[in-house]
């Protein structure tokens, strides 16, 4: 057999991720508006709705890199609340319903608003970002999200001077999510950013992957991606956003404060208190490689930074 290293692979050499859904039966819907988007992809669950994501741009904050196949995408996941194993999401998250569902748009603003879901399908011409995406536990992904730039929500909500911060609040319903009748953390999920890398052109909010709606075991129907931080300030599944003037608590810095900062950029020269952030495994390879800083988006992003000390503000 050959096996190829990534850096040997080009993007047209991915296998389509039709092969990988041969095996899942599909229902196909006539409108976004009409689907159900119960996700169970892999691990022998019944199939999820899908829908393709219409006009769709390239851009130009894309790697190109090779793609991680859909299969491992979809099934190899971080989302406690449908369980803490890396299966459980594609395995559990069928439960979620994503019809009808609203985010409320909220705080130090001018203009709060809810928005219906499919009010965020048309609100922006929708991009595709292939993105790495680099988890503190040591793993890396390249994905091709679908979604568009969270500053474009931001003016349009008119942020006052008081606005600081962008707080994210993710659903949490024990109903849905059989993870959050464990007290594994303080739900709902929380997460923030610093209204500065919220506004940056790299920040978006995705709703697809792959092209197709967002899968429920990766956050649907709309999450945030941030791909110079580790994975998990990344919201699912997000519910609120909220303006405010202070700093929010995380749900990790919630937890254990000791291991997860607010910045939580990916840094190399920082290590986990029980691993070493220096290196990383791209899932599908065998070998690790170097872990870059800010996930490779340094030029892009080390502005933000200047003047302060990673180390500590981790």
């Amino acid at each position: 057999m050959l096996i190829k290293k990534t850096g040997d692979i080009l993007p047209s050499e991915i296998t389509p991720q039709e092969i990988y859904l041969k095996r899942r039966e599909f229902i196909k819907a006539a409108t976004l508006g009409s689907i159900s988007l119960a996700a169970g992809l892999g691990l022998g669950e019944s199939a999820a709705a899908t829908a393709k994501l219409p006009a769709i741009s390239k851009n130009k904050f894309s790697t190109e890199e090779a793609l991680t196949p859909l299969k491992d995408v979809t099934t190899y996941n971080n989302f406690y609340e449908f369980g803490t194993d890396k299966s459980d999401p594609a395995r559990y998250a069928h439960t979620l319903k994503t019809r009808p569902w609203t985010v409320s748009v909220e705080g130090e603003i001018k203009r709060p608003k809810i928005y219906d879901i499919d009010e965020l399908l048309k609100f922006s011409p929708l991009q595709e970002r292939i993105y790495r995406l680099r988890c503190v536990e040591g793993w890396s992904m390249v994905i091709p999200w679908v979604g568009f730039p969270l500053a474009d929500l931001i003016k349009q909500a008119e942020p006052t001077g008081n606005a600081k911060y962008v707080e994210f609040v993710t659903l949490a319903d024990p109903k849905q999510m059989p993870g959050v009748t464990r007290r594994v953390l303080d739900w709902p999920y929380v997460e923030g950013l610093r209204l500065d890398e919220a506004m940056h052109p790299l920040t978006i909010l995705a709703l697809g992957l792959y092209g197709e709606i967002l899968p429920n075991q990766n956050g649907a129907p709309v999450r945030l991606v941030v791909p110079w931080k580790y994975g998990f300030k990344s919201a699912k599944s997000i519910v609120k956003i909220r303006f405010v003037e202070k700093q929010p608590n995380s749900a990790w810095m919630k937890s254990i404060p000791s291991e997860y900062g607010f910045y939580s950029n990916v840094n190399p020269e920082v290590d986990h208190p029980r691993w070493s952030q220096a290196k990383e495994r791209r899932i599908g390879d065998f070998f690790k490689r170097e872990t870059r800083m800010f996930n490779g988006y340094g030029e892009q992003v080390a502005g933000l930074y200047a003047g302060m000390d990673l180390r500590k503000n981790y």
